[in-house]
């Protein structure tokens, strides 16, 4: 029980790192592993390049390292709203819908001629059963009148 516990406080921990390095990313163009170190409260300036490296290795976060100056650079976030990415996946729902409802209301207007044809053949065959049915029901009815 114990070592689960521990397990879930060390993936807690990661997680919580990985969250605050994505906000530090954010908010940062350049910032050093020794400020990263501080404000993610981690061991040495070692542990930040590594934990940076696995992040940047792991696309959780788009920077580089800059060993130089031993600091981290984010690269340039390019806002997708921007872009006609947005506007083309919003055409291509709309053009979705309005198709099945293009083909939904064909569906109602002109009905299948095999659906039409198999309803007139159980309709008929419906029609002669009902009429031979009768036609043994009056037959009945006349041998009982017989019998009277």
């Amino acid at each position: 029980m114990r070592d689960e516990t521990m397990s879930l406080i060390t993936r807690l921990r990661q997680n919580v790192i990985k969250t605050g390095l994505r906000k530090i990313n954010a908010s940062y163009s350049r910032i050093s592993l020794d400020d990263i170190c501080t404000r993610l409260g981690l061991e040495s300036r070692e542990r930040a390049e590594g934990v940076v490296a696995k992040a940047i290795r792991d696309e959780v976060i788009d920077a580089v390292i800059d060993y130089k100056t031993m600091s981290m650079r984010s690269k340039d976030n390019v806002n997708t709203y921007t872009t006609a990415e947005p506007a083309n996946a919003y055409h291509n729902r709309i053009e979705f819908c309005l198709n099945i409802y293009s083909g939904a209301i064909r569906a109602m207007r002109f009905p299948d001629a095999t659906e039409d044809e198999a309803n007139t053949e159980a309709r008929r065959k419906r029609l002669k059963e009902e009429q031979e049915l009768a036609k043994t029901l009056e037959e009945d009815e006349e041998d009982l009148e017989e019998d009277f």
